[in-house]
């Protein structure tokens, strides 16, 4: 179920020169999952813009967005006590499993921020987290810090090798997880699956129309039948995806 809102603006801060972490004070009752995401209305822009959540909780959305284009750099712009209006409680966000525990979290560049809130779940119910996130240079990390924070083993890969370990996330694998969830783009999913010897849940990244089901835009096919990534994903089980 989701909900419209306006919903004020308390932090909007640069992270990196091109990533900005911005907080929302509002009603967050309609995010339960970890890996949901928000459809934020922007002035004179027809379509929304859905950004997932990296936290949520005492009535504040954290979310975290890249500047890629004019609706991100005018997100860019906006100052605390700003209003926004905000579908939340979009997506199916990840299912915790319950029978692990030594998850494998795997993240690259903007695909990071949501696996914030599903480590803080994991690690609340006992599990023992292992964060890969991985990035192109240095300088482009954020949240390292916060992870660690969460109790979270964290491994950082860097392509040029200037920071943690040299090359993609696929690299630092460890020998003894026993689950994995994963966020990022396709050419990091594609390389994940080659890769992962156990079962596990991906994240999709995907333009989107409408953000909750109605316009089909973001339908994809799998093992049993179309969905709609908008509101059947972002996230999907690894058996049922068609690579």
């Amino acid at each position: 179920m989701y909900k419209q809102g306006i919903y004020k603006i308390a932090e909007n801060t640069a992270l990196t020169d091109t990533v900005y972490k911005m907080v929302l004070e509002g009603d967050t009752q309609y995010i339960t999952a970890p890996g949901q995401f928000i459809n934020i209305a922007l002035d004179g822009k027809y379509l929304r813009r859905p950004i997932s959540v990296c936290d949520c909780e005492n009535g504040r959305i954290t979310i975290i967005y890249k500047v890629v284009g004019s609706g991100t750099e005018q997100m860019s712009k906006l100052s605390a006590g700003d209003s926004l209006d905000v579908l939340t409680g979009l997506g199916n966000g990840y299912k915790i499993d319950s029978s692990t525990s030594r998850p494998l979290l795997i993240g690259g560049g903007v695909g990071v921020p949501p696996l914030y809130m599903l480590a803080k779940k994991l690690i609340e119910s006992g599990q023992k987290v292992t964060v890969i996130l991985g990035f192109n240079t240095k300088s482009e990390i954020f949240y390292e810090d916060e992870f660690r924070e969460l109790g979270a083993e964290v491994i950082i890969t860097t392509v040029d090798g200037s920071y943690g370990v040299k090359g993609f996330v696929t690299d630092a694998f460890p020998k003894d997880y026993d689950y994995f969830y994963t966020c990022g783009p396709m050419p990091m999913f594609k390389a994940i699956e080659a890769k992962v010897t156990t079962q596990g849940q991906y994240s999709f990244e995907e333009r989107m129309g409408c953000g909750f089901g109605a316009c089909m835009g973001c339908s994809c096919k799998t093992k049993y039948g179309s969905k709609r990534i908008c509101k059947d994903g972002p996230v999907l089980m690894r058996e049922e995806i068609i690579w």
